[in-house]
């Protein structure tokens, strides 16, 4: 376990972003950005950045180049991957994204659908934006930590290729 979290903790700097019509416009409180926040915190992560945004592709698109160019490494965001008409956070990363990494997507809907049917309406995935890896999860927040829980191994490497750190192994 201590080389698990010591690989894990490498000096990765976070976004945060929820993606809520309602939760921005104060109709319920936003508990999955704090829940990602805490997540991010017991990893060794540093929280640069959170926002709330609601479900438009500019203002996720906006947010999200803001975040990174703000130094983030990893930009986790929560909401928008269901099947609802207005869940557009899948499509507003795709169209900034230089690549999709399916094997992310894949792994929180393995491990996810072991826990709820449900999950097989998951659009999440992850992608890389500029130089950072975009992790899109779902909206209630038990369901993005366990997601971010599925694939948390992967992230370090991920992010050490994106700025072409050289790995210790």
């Amino acid at each position: 376990m201590d080389f698990f979290r010591h690989s894990i903790t490498m000096d990765i700097k976070v976004g945060i972003i929820t993606i809520s019509d309602r939760a921005s416009q104060g109709l319920y409180d936003d508990l999955g950005g704090p829940a990602l926040v805490k997540a991010s915190e017991e990893y060794g992560w540093k929280v640069v950045a959170d926002a709330l945004v609601p479900d438009e592709k500019r203002d996720i698109q906006r947010t999200m180049l803001e975040q990174i160019r703000q130094g983030a490494h990893l930009i986790l965001t929560t909401g928008g991957t269901g099947v609802a008409l207005r869940d557009v956070t899948p499509e507003a990363v795709r169209e900034i994204a230089i690549r999709e990494l399916p094997g992310f997507g894949e792994q929180m809907r393995m491990e996810s659908l072991k826990i709820t049917p449900n999950a097989i309406l998951s659009r999440s995935l992850a992608a890389v934006v500029e130089k950072g890896l975009v992790l899109c999860l779902p909206g209630k927040p038990t369901g993005a930590v366990e997601c971010l829980g599925f694939v948390v191994e992967a992230i370090p490497h991920c992010i050490e290729v994106l700025h072409e750190v050289p790995t210790s192994c």
